[in-house]
């Protein structure tokens, strides 16, 4: 590479924003990038770099233009690397273009132009599942709060709290979780069904005795997995999180046609964390929660679908404690930079969930006979288990098994656009006979 073409690769080094240097470590070989990745999201835009063996690495930001500037320390140029410029999508929100090049014999340098400034979280993950070290560069816009209350979606600001380590594992923020009084069991007590898609003007006082203001039930849908995480994948390679993604629209069409409030913790090919999933229902103050999967074994005759509900003292079944192992490992999958599995343990929030558990298995009964009319049921119960996505202690939550993509007949199956419009109406209308019930026994 000549003088020049490296000059305008690498950039001045003037105006830095931000440093942030890794560890030292010496290494035998330089590490070889087996794979790249770019998904670009509204949310924030992720670049991975997978390599064989552990790196180091140290970045810093440039201004006019913005520009963030990677250093992959033990690593060398390689046809894999060369690839990364391609990656780039024009739809991308944050990143304009990529340049790389071979810094010095020891450091491979990534530059970033950036469309705007970003607030980069860079960091590495061990191997795990069919991946190996992996590199990982987030890009989330600089004001991410304020884009967040412009779209009426809480799920910016989430993302944001959680890297500062603000976002525990069922849902609730540090600020939240030192209040020592428990968060208000509300299954629907003040929803009631819609009716012509209106809500009634609350009224300035309430008498006694007399009931809440009449409002829209509020749901959340929750399309599983995202981003640098597929979930399962099929014999045929389709991939769960694009299934899911697909029968949480058709859910939130059927939903939003019965006049619910209806939101979705993502509506892209994103990755987001489980604790700001539940984070994100309790901050639309969802009455109900349902996050949608395809299910997987490693025996591919095994079939049907299945609804889940948390339990805290262990699981009903060994099927559903294998299968809640796997889905809670989706935030080593997609990767996480901080750990966040500390959740509240008090009696108070216990009781709280307790009733809230109860009411997650009247609408698992309730979603789960609809579901049966439209494919074999794995089992005639709701199951449990200690499910990372569902542990909001005050929102009745369940996790709903489409069907088992390891299964080729059932993938087929989950790949139509007929089946999917069958399972988001059965969803959808299991959801109303539970909010429907739920209002009756609080009249």
């Amino acid at each position: 590479m000549s003088k020049i073409t490296r000059r305008n690769l690498l950039g001045a080094c003037s105006g830095s924003l931000l440093l942030y240097v890794t560890p030292t470590a010496a290494w035998a070989k330089a590490a070889e990038a087996v794979a790249v990745r770019i998904w670009p999201a509204s949310a924030y835009t992720r670049m991975t770099l997978e390599t064989d063996a552990a790196l180091t690495y140290k970045y810093f930001a440039l201004s006019d233009p913005d520009r963030l500037v990677v250093d992959i320390q033990g690593a060398t140029l390689n046809p894999v690397l060369l690839t990364l410029p391609q990656k780039v999508l024009p739809l991308d929100p944050y990143i304009a273009s990529v340049r790389v090049g071979q810094f010095n014999p020891e450091t491979v340098r990534v530059v970033f132009d950036l469309k705007a400034g970003v607030n980069p979280q860079v960091f590495t993950l061990k191997p795990i599942a069919n991946f190996k070290h992996r590199l990982v560069v987030d890009l989330y816009p600089s004001a991410a709060v304020a884009l967040a209350e412009e779209q009426n979606d809480p799920l910016m600001a989430l993302l944001q709290d959680y890297n500062r380590g603000q976002v525990r594992s069922d849902g609730t923020t540090t600020a939240q979780a030192q209040v020592q009084t428990p968060p208000v069991a509300k299954p629907s007590e003040t929803a009631l069904p819609p009716q012509s898609g209106k809500t009634d003007t609350p009224p300035k006082t309430q008498q006694a005795g007399k009931r809440p203001p009449r409002r829209q039930a509020v749901v959340v849908l929750d399309p599983g997995h995202g981003g640098e995480d597929p979930g399962a994948i099929g014999p045929s390679g389709l991939r769960e999180k694009n299934v899911v993604l697909a029968v949480a629209r058709e859910t939130k069409r059927r939903l939003d046609a019965m006049g619910y409030k209806t939101h979705m913790t993502r509506n892209e090919d994103v990755f987001i964390p489980l604790g700001v999933r539940v984070a994100k229902a309790r901050s639309l103050k969802a009455d109900v929660f349902v996050s949608i999967h395809a299910d997987a074994f490693t025996n591919p005759s095994a079939r049907g679908t299945g609804v889940y509900a948390l339990s805290r003292k262990g699981a009903t079944s060994a099927a559903a404690r294998f299968l809640a192992q796997t889905q809670n490992n989706a935030d080593s999958i997609g990767g996480v930079r901080l750990s966040n599995d500390k959740t509240v343990n008090s009696t108070l929030i216990d009781l709280t969930q307790t009733a809230t558990i109860n009411d997650s298995l009247r609408l698992g009964r309730g979603v789960l006979t609809q579901l049966g009319k439209i494919n074999k049921l794995h089992k005639g119960h709701v199951d449990q288990a200690n499910f990372a996505v569902l542990r909001a202690p005050d929102i009745p939550s369940i996790l709903v098994e489409t069907a088992f993509i390891s299964n080729p007949t059932e993938e087929k199956l989950l790949a139509s656009a007929d089946f999917r419009k069958k399972l988001g109406n059965s969803i959808a209308t299991g959801i109303k006979a539970y909010l429907d019930t739920a209002v009756l026994a609080r009249r």
